[in-house]
């Protein structure tokens, strides 16, 4: 059995460590872990298997050590064995409607063997909190489940990370499974994998057959696919047959197919023959619906004062926002705590975010030149076309808002320019960045940028 503590600061942990390991890491090795016991500075994990006990011990123990001391307010030692969870702690093991199968095993009503893989109960449509960021990807999402090979084929969903893609997909397998249909849902990195085993083990035809033989082929994270010109030979012709044969092809990426350049051209003019949407960072109206659903969710009792507290601070994305309420809760129930403000501020204080000194101009400048594609003396300088004025007009955003530079400061670092203009610039961008989608995803890249330079630098 597990303890209830150690399951919600585990909860907590998997929150922050979504975002600090690749998704290839998270997946294969901590999605299915829990916590089982944390006592006198010790706490114990439990994996599925005893190969995924020894993988993290020899691999992760350190990055995960790090993470509970930072929820703990102590240091830890971690360890980790074999646990199968039983049925009274909620991980059942009959299979629902909403719970699919074991990778390779067949999906139910799969005449001829086509796979699905083990895909979240909890990602549904239903648990999709929709908002203006997302609005469009949602129901193009939900119009495919709906009816497939019908409507926007193939339907290409991309964004950053932690923004709901793979929400999306699941909740997509899940509804075609409702209606019997055969599914195949996998990871680019899995299609390559399989790729390979089946040159190595001469089954080309039996690869063949099983991605082919489906009507709703979803592969995650096609950027994957990005150098290697062998894979994406085979899954243009793979692409070309479900095309034809009027099988739905869904597909997800960091970025919009024509930013895959290495990408072979032929490849990506398929990418876009359906429909292609962005899912941007979410606005504070929806941060706040979304973290009042995961309370729901979790039948945590969160103040009001403290889901805004958090929907103001976490912007980036909504693992990291989900990850930021789970650690409050674990925080207050260890401590047996009030959940207050103060204690919420106390189990945030060490989170990156956080740590060290604002950026500097100097970074700050840097950053926006680079991520606009500009020139390191284009901002200070004379140029005025639209687009090096909206890039100076965010530089000029960020001085302010987060290297606190005054407004005459600003002026002098960006060529001279009068305080009055600066000021212009600034309520600008503020007035634009909640309701601007594309404006406030550059700057959260643009901040992104920022701290991983800033955590480079510490390391």
């Amino acid at each position: 059995m597990t303890s209830q503590p150690a399951r919600d600061i585990w909860e907590a942990a998997l929150g922050e460590l979504q975002l600090q390991v690749t998704r290839p890491n998270y997946e294969t090795w901590l999605k299915d872990t829990v916590g089982l016991t944390v006592e006198d500075g010790r706490f114990t994990v439990g994996t599925p298997t005893a190969f995924a006990a020894e993988w993290l011990s020899k691999r992760m123990a350190p990055i995960v050590e790090k993470t509970l001391a930072g929820i703990l307010k102590h240091p830890v030692h971690v360890s980790f064995q074999v646990h199968r969870p039983t049925d009274a702690e909620g991980r059942p093991k009959a299979l629902s409607p909403h719970d699919t199968a074991p990778e390779d095993a067949p999906a139910p009503d799969s005449p001829n063997g086509a796979r699905a893989n083990r895909l979240n109960p909890r990602y549904t449509f239903e648990t999709f909190v929709v908002g203006d960021s997302n609005r469009v990807a949602h129901a193009a999402a939900l119009s495919v489940a709906e009816k497939p090979g019908e409507s926007y084929n193939p339907l290409f969903i991309y964004s950053g990370v932690g923004l709901g893609k793979t929400h999306l997909l699941h909740a997509i397998a899940q509804e075609v499974l409702q209606r019997h249909l055969k599914l195949l849902y996998v990871s680019s990195e899995k299609f390559v994998n399989d790729y390979v085993t089946s040159i190595r083990e001469r089954s080309t035809e039996e690869f063949r057959t099983k991605y082919r033989a489906v009507d709703v082929l979803l592969v995650d994270d096609v950027q994957f696919f990005i150098g290697k010109e062998q894979t994406q030979e085979v899954f243009f012709h793979t692409f070309n047959d479900l095309y034809e044969a009027n099988s739905q092809i869904i597909i997800t990426s960091d970025r919009h197919p024509k930013a895959l350049t290495l990408l072979e051209d032929r490849l990506t003019s398929r990418l876009v023959w359906g429909l292609t949407t962005e899912i941007y960072p979410p606005d504070y109206e929806t941060r706040l619906a979304i973290l009042k659903a995961k309370a729901e969710q979790t039948k945590s009792n969160v103040p009001q004062d403290i889901l805004e507290m958090l929907a103001r601070r976490f912007q980036r994305n909504i693992r990291e926002l989900e990850g930021a309420l789970n650690r409050v809760v674990a925080y207050a129930r260890l401590t047996r705590s009030p959940l207050t403000l103060d204690t919420t501020t106390q189990a945030l204080a060490d989170l990156p975010a956080e740590r060290g000194r604002p950026p500097s101009a100097e970074a700050i400048i840097q950053s926006v030149s680079s991520y606009f594609g500009l020139e390191p003396g284009a901002l200070p300088g004379r140029r005025r076309d639209k687009h090096t004025a909206l890039a100076r007009q965010i530089a000029m955003y960020l001085l302010k808002e987060d290297a606190s530079r005054s407004l005459v400061e600003i002026g002098h670092l960006l060529g001279g320019r009068d305080h009055t203009t600066v000021m212009y610039g600034c309520d600008k961008i503020e007035a634009q960045v909640n309701t601007d989608a594309r404006l406030r995803s550059d700057i959260l890249e643009i901040r992104a940028s920022l701290t991983q330079q800033k955590l480079q630098a510490s390391s």
